[in-house]
């Protein structure tokens, strides 16, 4: 995927201005920055959620706009941060969502199989039967990826799962979104507000702020005391752990 100059304003304020980058496929790449950076958007018109004022979005050789909808699913999924089916649906009824792309409500057997692979996959198999409302905030959270699984698509894009999860359940959401990629082949691409998540599970990350992307590139070439200072005004010192670069701000 290939984003070139990529434009997006609300009246006189320009949210996003001439943002230009490539996803690696097959890679975790994480966008961040301070709020109002832009990356949320960027995200959005990425996924046709928000329509872009200018710019190109390249998908498998066409624009993106010039997708169909079906056709489009079956390759990009989005979980957004705030999900708003409000049915009473168990977890497999949820799940069985993600398969709409390609038999609408009417799931054939290979649909089924792919529910249960992919609540198999979020271990979710004794809460299959339990209505979503039911559940606890992690594990909404992994039905809801289950959901996204079933859908079989290269690309998933996340935006902010680990809000609103204490620090275990972020950090496990973060864990399956590594292993979207590295077990299922799958590039994910997250908007995160936490820098030190984002250095530790990703391959590449996006630095926002006041619309711009300010630097795109591997995660020892963004997590330098001079960049993150640029995008949050703090002072921070880098060290490394386990071979990653982790900021500590003071």
């Amino acid at each position: 995927m290939v984003i070139r100059n990529l434009t997006k304003a609300y009246g006189d304020k320009v949210v996003v201005n001439n943002v230009s980058f490539e996803i690696p496929q097959g890679k975790v790449i994480s966008l961040i920055g301070p709020n109002g950076a832009g990356k949320s958007t960027v995200l959005n018109m990425v996924t046709r959620l928000t329509p872009r004022d200018s710019g190109e979005i390249e998908f498998f050789g066409k624009d993106i706009k010039d997708w169909k909808s079906k056709e489009l699913s079956k390759k990009l999924a989005i979980l957004t941060q705030i999900n708003h089916i409000q049915m009473k649906l168990t977890v497999k009824e949820l799940v069985g969502f993600g398969r709409f792309p390609y038999s609408g409500s009417r799931l054939t057997e290979h649909d089924h199989k792919k529910v249960a692979e992919a609540i198999k996959y979020m271990e979710l198999d004794e809460f299959e039967d339990r209505f979503i409302d039911q559940l606890s905030g992690g594990q909404r959270q992994r039905a809801y990826i289950a959901m996204v699984i079933a859908q079989d698509t290269d690309y998933v894009f996340l935006d902010e799962p680990t809000n609103n999860l204490d620090i275990y359940h972020a950090s496990n959401m973060m864990q399956i979104a590594r292993r979207l990629c590295d077990e299922l082949g799958k590039t994910v691409v997250l908007v995160l507000h936490e820098i030190n998540f984002a250095s530790t599970y990703s391959d590449y990350i996006g630095a926002f702020k006041d619309g711009y992307l300010r630097i795109f590139g591997t995660v020892e070439e963004v997590m330098t005391q001079e960049v993150l200072k640029d995008l949050y005004n703090v002072d921070f010192e880098i060290m490394e752990i386990n071979g990653k670069p982790i900021s500590i701000h003071y």
